[in-house]
Order: C-alpha cells, then structure tokens, then sequence
C-alpha cells in the first residue's frame, strides 16, 4: 500500500512539472491519452469483471446443479445487492445515465463527483452481472466522464478544456468496451458535446484510441461483441433495407416510451423501496423464465441470431418445445425483443444499475433477425439473415440515442469491415429522420430537460441554457401592504432606490405592484394621503415569474411578450423578489466569452 501511494504520488509529481513546461495545447493532448487510457482500463475491468461474475460464480456453481432455475433469483440478488452498496457507501446517490453527465456539462461546469470513478463500476457489475437485464456502456460513459473531469479538475483546468476531457473519457470507454475507436470519438461528438469545433476532434481521437487499445491488449474476444460478416451486400435488397430502418424507427419510438413508463411506475410510483425491488426482481425473473436471453446483457445471444443458432436461445425455456414450428419461432423471437424494454425498465427502475445501449443493440439485433426471418418464411430465400441481424442493430441505436453516425460506425467497426456501410446508411438514416419527427429529443436530452436543464446543437440556446436564474433574483425591493395609504408610500418610496413596489397581503401573496412613474401626481397631492391606499393606486401584474416552474427560456419569453425588464418572482404566489433581464443578458454576454 505505501508502495502504491509513492508511485502514485511521483506519478502525479511528473503530471505536475509536465504542466509547468507543457504549453496548454501539448498538455490537454498529453491529457487526452491519460484519460482515454484510465477509461479504458476503466472498460476492461468492468467487462472482465462481469465475466468473471456470470462463468465463475453463476454458470459453474448454479447450471451445473440440479437446483439450475434458481437463476432465475439471481437477477433479484444483484438488484438487492446494488441497492445495498448505494446506501451503504454512497449514501443512496448514484447519478445514472448520459442525461446526468449532460447536467453536470450544461448546469455544473462539468464537474463530476469523484465517487463516480468508481461507483458505476461496482454497481453495474453487480446488477448485470447476475443476470439484471440492462448494458454496461453506460456505466462505462459515467466512469470515464467522471475520470476526464476530476483529471481536469486536479489542474485548474478552464471549464472548455474540462468539459473536452469529460468527453474524452466517455470516448475512451466507448472504444474500450467495443475495442470501436471511431464509435467512441463520435459517441462524444453526437451524445454529448454541442456546437464542437475542428479543434476538439484530436484530443478525442487520442482518448479514444488509447482506450480501444488497452481494451485489444487485455480483452479477449469472447468477452467483446464482434461479428464476422458471412455474406456480402447485394443491392438487391435494398428496399428491405430502407423498410428495416422505418420499422427500427419505429422500434425505437417504442424502446422509448415503454422503457420510460416501466421506470418511472416502478422508481416514482412504488415508494416503498423493499416492495419495489421484489416485484421488480419477481417480474424479471418470470420474463427470464419465457426468454433466457434477456439475462444479462444479452451479447451471447446477439451471436448466436447471426449465427442462425436459434436453438440456444431456446434453452431453458418454458417454450423450449416450440423450437419445431418456424412460425412459433418467429414469435418467439419477437417477444423477447419486445420484452427487452420492459425487463430493462423493471431492470433499473427496481434499483439496479445499468444502461440502454446493450439492450437497444440487442433489440436491434431481434428485430433484423425476426424481419429476415418473416420475409423467408413468405418466400424471399435469397434474404440474408446475418447481415439483417446485425445492421438493424445501427438503427435501433440511431432511433433511442439520436446518435446515427455512432450507429454506423460502431456496426461497421465491430463486423471488421466496411462491407455493409450502405445498409448501414439506409437503416440508420431512415430510422433516425423518424424518430426525429416524432420525438425531437433524444431519451437523454428529455430527462435533461425535465431536470432544468438545456443542451442543443444551437450554441445560443446551449448557452442560456446554462444560465441560473435563482442568483440573479434580487430582493431589495420594498413591500408594500395592500391597506397601506399613500402617506406611508411616499414615506416608502423616500428611503427606496427602488422605483418598483411590490404590493402583498399579509402572507406574502403577490397582488399587484405600484410605479413611481404612475403615481407622480398622486404623490404632491397631500389630501388624498390618508384617503387613497395601495389598493387603488396598484397596477394589474402583467406578467410574473413562477420560480419551480419557469426555465430560462419561458422567462425570456415573458419578458419578450409583456416588454417589461423587471418581472416579479413568486413561489406558489408568494412573493420573492425580483428578476432582471438586463442581469441575464449580462451573464449570457459572460458565458458566450467563455465559451471561447
């Protein structure tokens, strides 16, 4: 151990004097490496972690047994685990998902906790590994992310470099659990960054290769999800290609909207946490009673769709029998990809942790296979089955993460080869333009909205999008009661730089405000000082700022729609303070400086 902390503390010595006499540029790149190394690592300890879970501790001491459908609990114990390590070492907090990491880049200048260096990386092995149905890239992005910032962190770096090595972790992970450097660099491109200049692609071109060879040195293949094409593209097909995209797209919508509804009714709407993980356990393991493959990840049987074996997937199943009938096949091919969604959803909503880019790959896999296999049971022999199951995977990936060139290249880079890029092209393009007209958010950049926050390809809008408002509030205005007389106004509005007064009853409840400008003439008459109250002299709100349910851009449309600078702040009609739209405008003028 102190062995360890004096190699790490000369290490970090070096990284010091490196930054002294490293020009900016030559250290975010030296930077860029370090990152995209660390992720990788990061990558391959999760992958051979869950390896090690799911062959050493499950498959040889629970299948070689007479007591083998007690996996079917499993998935109940990594869930219950996982909830038990969050409470106990990390008091009930865990961020998950892109939409966290795309909060703390748009609202916490892209500062992650440090615990999520590792947090992610426990509990989704834990969940995964024992069966939870639910993906490790996600986990993988969090934990890279949270390396680049707390690295960038470590060396007062500004927030732009920051936020490139936030992304350069992310890409790091990416290209480490696929060995896909290309997939990774534009995973960060498309899911995370906006509004990126030419500038940024070398860092992450660095972090991603770095990432993807440790995962090469270290992985082995049967741990990695790769494919070797078996037959090549005809163009022949390519009006069912195009009809595959618009059914990914559609596959995508629905991935979409059911996974939500399944988490939120189990993470919102059973409160009590104990009932929540057992109903959730209970259901997952009767999904996997019906379909094996959705235990864990999935990836053995993503291989075995391309390899036509469908009698695996059989295995273990009360429907094993059906195996016979190509039309039940069928069927049952399309029920697990349709349950997919939900045992993921029942996966996380329960208290697991994990991500959705495993269980779309596999949802797209499902539905190329049960696609091909339709059109041949209705006469098209010449249709190939491999090269449908596996460019379908593009599309639905494109569809749930808006990420289409993601999709293209992480298919491409995980088949060895370019030989369906056309394919790839049409699924992905179709799904993705679907998708966008129905949903123009992404999953992700739904939940950031919904957590205040906004990132867009519209640096202007990125970048009000960041702006708090709660700061700005000012609350140096002078209250006025609304049975105050003139007399006591004036006396107010003396001692006031204000020319602005609020007027409240007695619980604070905002009814209307009084302007100087308005009441000059009342003001040098001295008889109507005990006879008029504010009441009389108060004007009719014309707008107000409500603060839990305003964002920015709702505000700068008040303010645009009743041409007023000063609006009045309320929480639930009670009054607060003041918000100013030249203050903002100021903040946004910063914010644009430094985003330079």
């Amino acid at each position: 151990m102190k062995i360890r902390s004096i190699g790490l503390h000369y290490a970090e010595g070096v990284l010091n004097w490196l930054h002294s006499k490293l020009t900016e540029k030559q250290f975010l790149l030296l930077s860029s490496a370090l990152v995209g190394v660390t992720a990788g690592i990061a990558a391959v300890v999760l992958k051979a972690f869950v390896f090690f879970i799911r062959h050493y501790v499950v498959e040889q001491n629970i299948f070689t047994t007479g007591f083998k459908y007690l996996y079917l609990l499993l998935p109940l114990f990594g869930i219950a685990l996982t909830v038990i390590i969050i409470r106990r070492f990390f008091k009930g907090k865990l961020e998950r998902g892109s939409s966290s990491i795309l909060f703390a880049i748009a609202k916490k200048a892209s500062f992650l906790p440090f615990s999520q260096m590792y947090s992610h990386l426990v509990t989704s092995a834990v969940t995964v590994g024992f069966g939870g149905s639910a993906g490790l890239e996600s986990p993988i992005v969090s934990t890279g992310s949270a390396i680049g910032s707390n690295y960038a962190g470590t060396y007062k770096l500004n927030y732009k470099d920051r936020t490139l090595l936030l992304a350069c972790g992310a890409a790091g992970g990416i290209a480490g659990a696929f060995n896909a450097p290309i997939a990774g660099v534009l995973f960060s491109l498309e899911v995370l960054l906006v509004g990126i200049n030419i500038t940024a692609f070398i860092p992450l071109l660095i972090a991603s290769a770095s990432g993807a060879l440790i995962s090469k040195i270290v992985l082995r293949e049967n741990i990695l999800l790769s494919f070797s094409l078996k037959q090549p593209f005809d163009y022949h097909n390519v009006l069912f290609y195009i009809l595959l995209g618009v059914l990914s797209g559609f596959l995508s919508l629905y991935y979409v909207n059911c996974f939500d509804k399944t988490e939120f009714i189990f993470s919102k709407r059973i409160r009590r946490p104990l009932v929540r993980l057992i109903i959730g356990g209970c259901l997952l393991g009767l999904l996997i009673a019906m379909f094996p493959s959705l235990f864990g990840e999935g990836y053995e049987s993503i291989k075995d769709l391309s390899n036509n074996s469908i009698a695996l997937l059989f295995k273990d199943s009360i429907f094993e029998n059906y195996i016979n009938s190509k039309w039940k096949v069928f069927f049952f091919i399309t029920g697990a990809m349709l349950l997919k969604t939900i045992a993921t959803g029942l996966t996380l909503g329960s208290g697991g942790n994990g991500g959705n880019f495993a269980p779309t790959l596999f949802v797209g896999a499902y539905l190329g296979f049960a696609f091909s296999y339709l059109l041949k049971l209705l006469g098209f022999e010449d249709i190939p089955v491999s090269n449908f199951t596996i460019v379908a995977m593009s599309g639905v990936l494109a569809g749930v993460f808006h990420a289409p060139l993601t999709g293209i290249f992480l298919i491409a880079e995980i088949t060895g080869g370019y030989e369906l890029m056309i394919p790839l092209m049409l699924v992905s393009a179709s799904s993705y333009a679907l998708v966008k007209s129905f949903h123009p958010d992404s999953l992700d950049v739904k939940r950031l909205k919904k957590m205040g926050a906004y990132i867009s390809e519209d640096k202007d809008k990125s970048i009000l999008g960041k702006i708090e408002v709660e700061g700005m509030i000012e609350k140096n205005f002078t209250t006025v009661e609304l049975d105050a007389k003139l007399r006591t106004i004036v006396e107010i509005i003396k001692h006031s730089p204000r020319n602005v007064f609020p007027v409240v009853n007695r619980h604070n409840r905002l009814l209307g405000i009084i302007q100087l400008d308005s009441i000059r003439e009342e003001m040098f008459n001295q008889e109507l000082y005990d006879k008029v109250i504010a009441k009389e002299l108060m004007r009719k709100i014309e707008a107000k700022i409500e603060i839990k349910k305003d964002d920015i851009f709702s505000i700068m449309k008040k303010f645009d729609e009743s041409g007023q600078w000063n609006l009045p702040v309320v929480d639930d009609d009670k009054y607060i303070g003041f918000l100013s739209k030249s203050t903002i405008l100021t903040k946004y003028r910063a914010e644009l400086l430094n985003s330079y």
